[in-house]
């Protein structure tokens, strides 16, 4: 049975707190994992939340700040002393490569991996699997910064009721789903299309094109709501977002599960994130992401 889920790793934003780890966000999806952002303490994260290096296929960073970052190379390094027996690739934006190698060789080891480097460099897709289109978009942050999406594509949903009409029941059912057509009975004729899942990540932005291209009707939104809108012109001065903006655009975009995280160690209210989203207008479910919480992707 295929498993999508998030798993929320470190939910801090620059300063870290007792409660919150630096940034890290892991995403199952049918098998294949994708590390969001390793920050600091991201190895400890992924071994109280029962996350495994054999877990991970990609690794996704957004920006070279280091909360979302610095912990790349504890990762990479138990990637190689754990021998994962699969290539894992990497994702980040093309001008931080340097940054990106000082990490992976910041201390010495064993390379027992294949380590891809897929660095990003414009808006686009980057990697097409069975299950997922990987997307990326860029964002609007004092450094070059990056959004990612997963898109699935689409596929057809059996109307039983059609079935019924033209007679077809039994192990008919799985040879018209295979081959398309069965007695002159087409596949579109029982059944429908059922859009994919789409999974959006979106990490340190101001309001920006990205957002919106990126959460544009998106099943779960993860993304960062850093400041209160009382500071918004703090937010837009660091080059972040408010709860509200971005709960607004969850609203506008169509999301279904909004998931807020990246929170200023100034705040010690987490509700107050929550009724900001709300009286912005978003009516979906929304999450206050915590260290180690699991979020499931919404089904279709």
């Amino acid at each position: 049975m295929s498993v999508r889920e998030l798993v929320v790793l470190g939910t801090a934003s620059q300063v870290p707190t007792r409660h919150r780890n630096h940034n890290g966000y892991l995403l199952r999806w049918d098998g294949q994992g994708i590390l969001f952002d390793p920050g600091e303490g991201t190895q400890r994260q992924m071994l109280r939340a029962g996350v495994a290096a054999h877990d991970l296929d990609r690794i996704c960073v957004t920006h070279f700040h280091g909360d979302h970052s610095l912990g790349l190379a504890g990762v990479i390094q138990r990637i190689n002393l754990d021998q994962v027996p699969h290539p894992v690739t990497a994702h980040y934006p093309a001008s931080g490569r340097r940054f990106f190698e000082r990490l992976r060789y910041a201390t010495a080891y064993r390379e027992t991996v294949k380590l891809a480097e897929v660095p990003v460099a414009a808006d686009g897709p980057l990697a097409v699997t069975e299950s997922y289109t990987l997307e990326a978009h860029r964002l609007s942050h004092p450094v070059e910064s990056y959004g990612y999406r997963l898109v699935e594509p689409d596929g057809r949903r059996i109307l039983p009721e059609r079935l019924a009409a033209h007679g077809i029941k039994g192990p008919d059912v799985g040879r018209i789903q295979r081959e398309g057509v069965l007695d002159g009975v087409t596949l579109e004729q029982v059944s429908e299309v059922r859009r994919g899942q789409r999974f959006a990540f979106v990490m340190d932005t101001r309001l920006c094109d990205g957002v919106y291209a990126l959460a544009e009707g998106a099943d779960m939104l993860v993304i960062e709501s850093t400041f209160l809108d009382e500071d918004v012109q703090l937010a837009v001065d660091h080059g972040h977002l408010t709860a509200g903006q971005a709960a607004a655009v969850a609203r506008d975009a169509g999301v279904r599960h909004l998931v807020l995280t990246h929170f200023s160690q100034r705040y010690t209210d987490p509700e107050e994130f929550e009724r900001q989203a709300r009286a912005a207008g978003f009516e979906g479910e929304l999450s206050i992401a915590q260290d180690l919480m699991r979020v499931p992707v919404p089904k279709r």
